[in-house]
């Protein structure tokens, strides 16, 4: 969201290490996301997008570069940074240009990173290859390149594509207004090559989006007008119709859109939209952030697609704040490769949930642990328990045994990266990649995942990155 603190996630990776991922023979990537897990080795190094809009430190937005190599003198640290050419972009989701999509081709690199500007409408590329830990800035894609040729601006999610497009979700029209939304393409050599969908057929509103070839299948969610929300949240603009509610089933990869799924009341700001990592999988889950519910999507009988809630996050009532309860707030969340495990950020409460998804009806709470936001200790909002006691959580709280088999949470204090110690100020650090010095790749539609670590930003603006030791367990890294 436009200047929100936000938390990411990435989904983990065995630490087997067995094998490179780099193939003489082959594109980027794995044939199949159960052949990274067996095969791809840990992250050395992520990519992390810093944010400065809104935060009143007159800055670009920049690329953090930190070495995840517990080896390294350099560990735990950010070792460099690249900042974006203006200000005020605010960088969001980053992708990368080529991805296990294109594993079948071995001209296909993963080379570039893609990065788009939510507020100015820019999308710059970056270079990673030529040294991946110190990357370069390849090229802009002026905002208005894209508007002349597209009528596109408020670019948000970028997915590669197995053509070698770029496909990027963009939230509006020049103007902001929702009704211009659509799906910008940009081609292998990152020209504006025009609009994925077919004329007519854009989203009520848009925000993210996944695809499933094997279903034919391309789901995107719905967040607001920019018009709106870049001004800031205001609760009666949900009420005024000016939010989403919405799922958009499309026919992929023609373009077409043929089923629009109202989440009602129970599915408001439906944002970050994730299939099964399983390309033969007809179900996903998606995040509705106001309502707090992850609702779970699925092919009927009939060939539709239907909808459910299948987590729910309760609503906590609090003094000192906005409103006389404070909901979870779900930002983002992943999905462990092997299908496994659901982990998913409740940003206001402050907590990081592992759900057991073995049956994707019925999730099974597996791990919990509060890392931030704005209930800990030393805030002025407190919680009220059912016996009208005020009480706050202490940093961290674990509320389930370690158990790194069957789900579980732990505490390791080896690592730590503190976004709000940045020598030009308090960043907002967004979203994670993992360095692609061995083309650790996505599955047949896109992974769009690197692998082990969520990004938390707490309440006081800091970050942390918290580490998923990709057998069911969390821990929470921090000094």
């Amino acid at each position: 969201m436009a200047g929100e603190a936000a938390v990411e996630v990435v989904a983990p990776a065995p630490a087997n290490g067995a094998g490179a991922c780099c193939h003489a023979a082959k594109g980027p990537g794995y044939a199949t996301p159960l052949e990274a897990m067996e095969k791809g080795p840990r992250e050395k190094l992520i990519y992390v997008t810093c944010v400065y809009n809104g935060t009143g430190i007159n800055k670009p937005d920049f690329l953090a570069t930190v070495d995840l190599d517990p080896a390294s003198p350099t560990y735990s640290q950010v070792i460099h940074r690249l900042p974006v050419t203006h200000i005020g972009d605010e960088l969001h989701h980053s992708g990368w240009n080529s991805c296990s999509s294109c594993h079948g081709d071995p001209s296909a690199k993963r080379r570039y990173l893609i990065l788009p500007s939510l507020l100015s409408g820019r999308v710059y590329v970056v270079d990673t290859a030529t040294d991946p830990r110190a990357p370069s800035l390849h090229k802009v894609v002026e905002a208005e390149d894209i508007a002349e040729k597209t009528g596109l601006g408020f670019p948000h999610t970028s997915h590669c594509l197995a053509s070698g497009e770029i496909m990027i979700s963009c939230l509006g029209d020049t103007e902001g207004n929702a009704s211009g939304n659509g799906f910008l393409l940009l081609d292998s050599e990152f020209n504006v090559k025009g609009r994925w969908e077919k004329p007519g057929h854009n989203p009520l509103f848009g925000y993210d989006y996944w695809y499933q070839p094997r279903h034919k299948t391309m789901i995107s969610s719905s967040w607001g007008a920019p018009a709106t929300f870049r001004s800031g949240f205001d609760l009666r603009h949900v009420q005024d119709g000016l939010y989403g509610r919405h799922l958009h089933v499309y026919d992929w990869p023609g373009g077409e859109l043929k089923q629009t799924l109202d989440l009602g009341e129970t599915g408001l700001l439906p944002l970050e939209v994730r299939f099964l990592h399983d390309p033969s999988k007809d179900t996903g889950y998606v995040g509705c952030a106001l309502t707090s519910n992850m609702v779970r999507f699925f092919k009927t009988a009939d060939g539709s697609w239907s909808h459910e809630v299948a987590i729910s996050i309760k609503p906590l009532k609090v003094r000192n704040w906005i409103l006389p309860e404070m909901p979870g707030l779900i930002t983002d969340f992943v999905l462990s490769l092997d299908d496994r495990y659901l982990y998913l950020v409740n940003w206001l409460h402050g907590d990081i949930r592992q759900y057991n998804i073995e049956d994707p009806a019925k999730p099974v709470l597996a791990g919990q642990v509060w890392v931030g936001g704005l209930l800990q200790k030393g805030s002025d909002v407190v919680y009220v328990t059912d016996d009208d006691k005020e009480e706050q959580y202490n940093v961290p709280q674990i509320k389930v045994d370690v158990d790194t088999e069957k789900g579980g949470l732990t505490i390791n204090p080896n690592f730590f990266v503190d976004f709000g110690a940045e020598p030009d100020g308090p960043a907002l650090a967004h979203e994670m990649r993992k360095a692609c010095t061995c083309e650790l790749g996505e599955r047949d539609g896109d992974l769009d995942g690197d692998f082990g670590l969520v990004l938390v930003e707490q309440a006081d603006g800091t970050e942390e990155l918290v580490h998923d030791d990709g057998k069911g367990g969390l821990e929470r890294k921090a000094t």
